[in-house]
């Protein structure tokens, strides 16, 4: 699959803005301190968490355009502090409005502004499409956090977890956890379609094209659901019907991703 473009991106990630506003109408107020999806915040303090780091990538979208160095983390702590001492259904409506000037301020970079975009993330040189690709990592998982709080059926929105899905080699790296053992498992997507090769083992864990092994374990599995497993939240709760393993527990590909 090629690099998606920065109006795809943008499509996606305005969809996925939309189902985080309307899933705040339909919770209104009194539903603002509802346990989220993770045990240790509501789902204001869900809707906080993404207010605060969509005005910390504002700074980076900022010195992306004009050229100037990436901003120090010692912005993050005042941010983070501000967030945290709002009140619930200030978290939700802010976080709202925020995200929602930060989607309209990437809009309306010309077509010059965004070819020349860079700025420095996380110790590598981010252009305009992968600096989005991350927002909208956060923007999905986070928003289902909170859908799957009204709705317990809830997946995630199909084409942001094929986006997603296209930079979990590096997620699986960092979030993996070892295992006693090595284990390959061959995992089969739908909606979109892949093949890929999940390697397990003491030293880790990491995820590659399909290597057609006929004697490693299988996982077939809808896309959106094996983004959920590698972030964590694939508990037997809230795995579809259509999961099947062979040669491999769940669970302990549930103990491999902990969750992020």
């Amino acid at each position: 699959m090629g690099e998606p473009s920065v109006d795809q991106v943008l499509t996606v990630l305005r969809r996925v803005y939309g189902r985080f506003v309307d899933v705040f109408a339909e919770l209104g107020d009194e539903g603002a301190t509802l346990p989220s999806y993770d045990d240790d915040w509501s789902v204001a303090q869900v809707a906080s968490h993404l207010g605060s780091g969509t005005e910390i990538f504002r700074h980076y979208l900022e010195a992306g355009v004009n050229g100037g160095p990436a901003p120090s983390d010692e912005i993050n702590t005042p941010i983070w502090d501000a967030w945290n001492a709002k009140q619930p259904t200030e978290q939700i409506a802010d976080a709202i409005a925020v995200v929602g000037s930060f989607l309209d301020a990437v809009e309306g970079l010309d077509a010059d502004q965004r070819n020349r975009w860079r700025a420095d993330m996380f110790g590598t040189e981010q252009t305009l499409g992968s600096f989005l690709r991350m927002r909208l990592s956060e923007q999905t998982l986070h928003t289902w956090d909170v859908t799957v709080a009204v709705d317990p059926s809830s997946t995630l929105e199909e084409e942001a977890a094929g986006l997603v899905a296209e930079n979990l080699g590096s997620v699986v790296q960092w979030a993996g956890r070892p295992t006693e053992r090595p284990r390959s498992v061959e995992v089969r997507t739908s909606r979109p379609e892949r093949a890929l090769h999940l390697d397990l083992g003491p030293s880790g864990v990491s995820l590659s094209p399909s290597l057609d092994d006929t004697s490693a374990a299988e996982l077939v599995l809808p896309t959106e659901a094996f983004v959920r497993l590698v972030y964590g939240r694939l508990d037997p709760g809230h795995t579809p019907a259509d999961v099947t393993v062979k040669g491999v527990e769940l669970d302990l590909l549930r103990t491999v991703f902990p969750g992020l």
